[in-house]
């Protein structure tokens, strides 16, 4: 009888042990471990380029378009008619009548007209952001068209309501028989101000609007449930919020207004002289460029200067 077959045992060459890693790397077909590979050297850093060279460009087109026609001017303020360099410009404008009152009245029409614009545009921003009426919302959106309408679009609206042959003048002498109506005010300092007023209110609106949209209405209502009535909530809880975007939307207005040359010029009041209009006057009317120089160059430091108040303004209030 013949005997059970057993099963073949392969031999040892035929069955591959697993490989061990030793210390973390796979020895070879040998059994011998690699030598560790030592750390690999730090690629070569790609060489960046300076931070001021990237300035360079806005700062050439900065210097070319601007800062050298502003020395310009200013070199010419020092450049009288009869030749060489001297102060006597600037003597003779500040000795002048005429700057005198461009610069007074420049001045208190900026800052009426910067007065007006606070008063009113509060009152008009707390009514759009907290009395509900139909289409608030489509009146907040115009505010930001409206900033970007030109000043004289504006002047010219004023003039054909109430100018000399305006609508309101219109009806008046349609209405009485008479041959001139009533509203003669454009050509007049009132007019500049209430076009300006008309004009610079929602740059005022515009930082009110987006403050009155991070207040808390909890304060609102817990004020009303205490009977605290809308004048006093208003004073004492809508107010002391409002006061941040309130300077640093006046600071802004009030440099707009000194600098304002549109509305002067369209509503056609010639017994307003503000310093951009003597500008205009003395360089194309007189062509008196040293004088024009010497009023620009005032016109440009009285700016910056309330510019610079403007922009501590708000960082400041963190407008």
């Amino acid at each position: 009888m013949a005997s059970a077959a057993h099963p073949v045992t392969p031999g040892i060459d035929t069955v591959k042990a697993p490989r061990q890693r030793i210390g973390g790397q796979e020895p070879d077909r040998s059994g011998a471990v690699p030598p560790k590979a030592g750390p690999r050297a730090p690629a070569r850093e790609a060489r960046r380029v300076p931070r001021f060279v990237w300035a360079l460009p806005p700062v050439a087109v900065l210097a070319l378009v601007f800062l050298y026609p502003l020395a310009l001017v200013v070199q010419q303020s020092f450049s009288p008619d009869e030749g060489g360099t001297s102060i006597a410009p600037y003597d003779d404008v500040f000795a002048s009548e005429s700057f005198r009152s461009a610069l007074t009245t420049t001045i208190w029409l900026a800052v009426g007209s910067t007065v007006g614009c606070l008063v009113l545009g509060f009152v008009l921003a707390v009514i759009i952001a907290f009395v509900p009426f139909p289409g608030g919302r489509a009146v907040a959106k115009f505010i930001d068209v409206f900033l970007s309408f030109p000043s004289f679009l504006i002047t010219l609206a004023l003039l054909f309501i109430y100018g000399n042959v305006g609508m309101a003048n219109g009806v008046w002498t349609d209405l009485t028989g008479a041959a001139n109506g009533p509203f003669d005010f454009l050509t007049t300092p009132w007019g500049v101000l209430l076009a300006e007023i008309t004009y610079f209110t929602p740059f005022v609106m515009r930082p009110l609007l987006a403050a009155f949209s991070q207040l808390d209405s909890a304060q609102l209502e817990v004020a009303s449930s205490l009977g605290a009535k809308p004048a006093r909530i208003v004073r004492q809880v809508i107010l002391p919020e409002a006061l941040p975007a309130l300077a640093a939307g006046g600071s802004l207005v009030l440099v707009m207004c000194l600098n304002e040359f549109g509305i002067v010029l369209f509503t056609g009041a010639k017994g307003v002289t503000t310093l951009p209009m003597l500008v205009y006057s003395k360089a194309i009317l007189e062509s008196d460029y040293p004088a024009a120089c010497v009023v620009a160059v005032v016109n440009i430091a009285i700016s910056v200067g309330l510019y610079s108040l403007y922009r501590m303004v708000s960082r400041r209030v963190g407008a």
